[in-house]
């Protein structure tokens, strides 16, 4: 791994960890930062697998109340390295990415813990009128987040692709990873369901079911699923009669 690259991955770790807890690009999103480490690496198929197997899993993974959700800016990271620059299977990183999501859901509370200083001094700051005080403060917080991914990255960067590196994760036995693969498949309908139950849209049930019938009975691959899907919508939406109401009926509705 050259120095640049050593860079770059601090770099995109960094903005993960960011993203972590400002969720404006969601660069902390597994898909993202699985895909930009590819970048990184010169490995973008890789990237790009890992961090979309990843996220089906983390659909599941939010943060309800005072409940912290396990990290996926830190798994996301530190997996797509071990896969690529270790030259492991997705199976693998799935297998290190669970644990070190779980190690960074205990390192984030951490760090909010500590960030609580800058918050009562910003409230230091808001009494004597100072903008620049508060912003100071914010701008501090957030690069602990920062280094909070930053740091650890940089130190399995140093050691990936290392014999005992490798030899560590060729010693994982199969029947852990292919686990928690399974396990992951788990994640994922979990994910899907809570997110069905958040949308509330029990008239599209239908059609959910009928993917999962066509998936289990067919050879289409997701580009075929997707073209079904947009023609199904748009039969859906001509056919409704709530979106084929005659201007006689408008009026009617007006009235």
């Amino acid at each position: 791994m050259s120095e640049i690259q050593m860079i770059l991955l601090i770099l995109v770790a960094a903005y993960a960890g960011m993203e972590s807890v400002v969720d404006e690009g969601q660069g902390h999103r597994p898909l993202i930062a699985c895909t930009l480490v590819g970048l990184v690496l010169g490995d973008l198929k890789t990237g790009v697998i890992l961090g979309g197997t990843l996220e089906l899993m983390a659909l599941g993974w939010m943060n309800i109340g005072a409940s912290m959700a396990p990290d996926s800016a830190l798994a996301s990271v530190i997996a797509s390295i071990l896969v690529i620059v270790g030259k492991q299977s997705i199976g693998a990183g799935i297998a290190v990415a669970i644990p070190i999501a779980a190690a960074g859901q205990v390192l984030t509370i951490f760090v909010r813990s500590i960030t609580t200083f800058f918050q009562h001094l910003a409230d230091k700051y808001a009494d004597e009128g100072s903008l620049r005080g508060i912003e100071m403060c914010h701008f501090l917080a957030w690069m602990l987040q920062a280094i909070r991914v930053a740091v650890p990255t940089a130190l399995v960067a140093a050691v990936a692709g290392t014999h005992g590196v490798e030899a560590m994760l060729a010693s994982i036995p199969e029947v852990i990873t292919r686990g928690l693969q399974v396990a992951g498949g788990f994640i994922v309908v979990v994910g899907y369901a809570m997110v069905i139950n958040m949308m509330e849209a029990k008239y599209l049930m239908p059609f959910f079911f009928l993917g999962f019938v066509m998936a289990a009975f067919t050879n289409l691959n997701l580009v075929g699923f997707g073209i079904v899907g947009a023609i199904l919508a748009i039969l859906y939406i001509q056919l409704h009669p709530r979106y084929n109401q005659t201007n006689s009926d408008v009026d009617e509705l007006d009235l």
